[in-house]
């Protein structure tokens, strides 16, 4: 018996919220952007209206407004946006305790065992959809499918507010049709390789040779072509499950160009610390850090380091990422963004090899100092208790990376990434 697999997808997500909130603008065209006085002015959402008039996610807020001169921006409000996905969550729960989360907007749902109880998965979509609609005002678009990729497909295909099933008997003409780079996982570098091998469509990937696919891929070219032709057996976790976590990192526009060594070292240092904190959160040290930076013409690039012992200490992610910096980066232009990254990623309580050079006994107290910073910060609030390289430069201390983390959970790819 084949699962039924869900999956569901928020329409235009940030910027129905906030239409739903601001009933005034509802029949304008609406981008939700970011902060442009911190230099994050691009388009983090829009509603359906400003799509008609070519308005991509991602662009720059000045470029959206040459395409729509009566645009709307409104700016976002995070804290609305978790809950009305926390909302929907709970709708999803009425049917099914195993949910995937795939961003704040969308997801995967295993119905199987539901389907006695509740009827088929179309009519669960529908279900969820007009309950979505009526309980919380916004629109959904559901794939109902055997796996989730197609599954995922299928929520892609009909928008806003349908239904798309996607079956073992109508797949290969509903699916084989698609370029190729609507697959999950085929990002443009993929999509330009397989290009270069007259593969163009999911269809042409589906019949292309494996080993061909193997030789210019690797593992991933076999991966994509057994999703091509629905082979993915891939389970939805269970609500509660901890995903595992691949890396965590900040990164932050800043609101100047960083022109000297000592800016780069502010910002590294708060980076740095937010990341160091995450990873105590989440019971995690890393064995590696990797940086990001992005100068002012746009170039950017990313180089890593192995540290000697796993941590999750400020200091020992922070100096590494600046002698990364130091010594790996040759900066030629001020840099607009950076970010910090703690990869390679272990338990707190695993065992690693001593040497005779390092006082452990000092790490010790500097990790229960951090704890107890911790502590502070959580009844007190962040900024409660800050480092002295962080004051010094008054100007980013309103830079907030808690606000632009990212964890990175490992999905169908076990660590690679596309």
């Amino acid at each position: 018996m084949d699962r039924v697999i869900l999956h569901s997808d928020l329409n235009n997500f940030y910027a129905s919220v906030e239409c739903l909130y601001h009933p005034e603008i509802r029949n304008m065209p609406v981008v939700v952007g970011g902060d442009e006085e911190m230099r994050h002015g691009i388009v983090l959402a829009k509603n359906q209206i400003a799509k008609t008039y070519g308005i991509q996610t991602g662009e720059a807020l000045w470029q959206a407004r040459q395409r729509c001169p009566g645009l709307v921006t409104v700016p976002a409000n995070f804290k609305l946006y978790l809950k009305f996905s926390k909302l929907t969550r709970e709708i999803y729960s009425d049917y099914t305790d195993q949910f995937e989360p795939f961003g704040i907007d969308e997801g995967w749902l295993d119905v199987t065992g539901s389907t006695g109880l509740f009827g088929s998965g179309e009519k669960i979509a529908n279900e969820i959809r007009k309950r979505v609609y009526e309980e919380l005002g916004v629109t959904v678009s559901v794939g109902v499918s055997f796996n989730k990729i197609f599954a995922k497909l299928g929520s892609d295909m009909k928008k806003p507010d349908a239904t798309t099933v996607i079956s073992r008997e109508n797949y290969k003409s509903m699916v084989w049709r698609l370029p190729v780079s609507e697959l999950l996982y085929v990002g443009r570098a993929t999509t330009k390789k397989l290009k270069l091998m007259s593969i163009r469509t999911i269809g042409d990937l589906a019949n292309s040779d494996p080993k061909l696919l193997q030789s210019s891929l690797g593992v991933i070219g076999l991966m994509l072509h057994r999703f091509a032709n629905g082979q993915d057996n891939s389970p939805v976790a269970q609500k509660g499950a901890e995903a595992y976590i691949k890396s965590v990192g900040n990164s932050t526009t800043a609101p100047r160009d960083l022109c000297t060594i000592d800016d780069i070292r502010t910002v590294l240092y708060m980076l740095s610390e937010s990341v160091a904190a995450r990873l105590r959160g989440h019971g995690l040290k890393c064995t590696g850090i990797q940086i990001y930076v992005r100068d002012k013409d746009l170039f950017s690039c990313e180089r890593q380091a192995q540290l000697p012992f796993p941590t999750f200490l400020t200091k020992e992610i922070a100096d590494k990422a600046i002698d990364i910096f130091s010594t790996k980066y040759r900066m030629i232009k001020p840099l607009r963004s950076i970010g910090v990254r703690g990869i390679n990623l272990v338990p707190e309580d695993s065992a690693y090899q001593l040497d005779l050079l390092t006082n452990h006994n000092m790490r010790d107290k500097f990790e229960k100092l951090e704890r107890t910073v911790d502590e502070i910060r959580e009844r007190f609030g962040y900024k409660s208790i800050q480092r002295g390289i962080i004051l010094k430069n008054k100007e980013f201390t309103d830079i907030s990376p808690k606000d632009d983390h990212v964890i990175h959970p490992v999905g169908y790819l076990s660590g690679k990434i596309i």
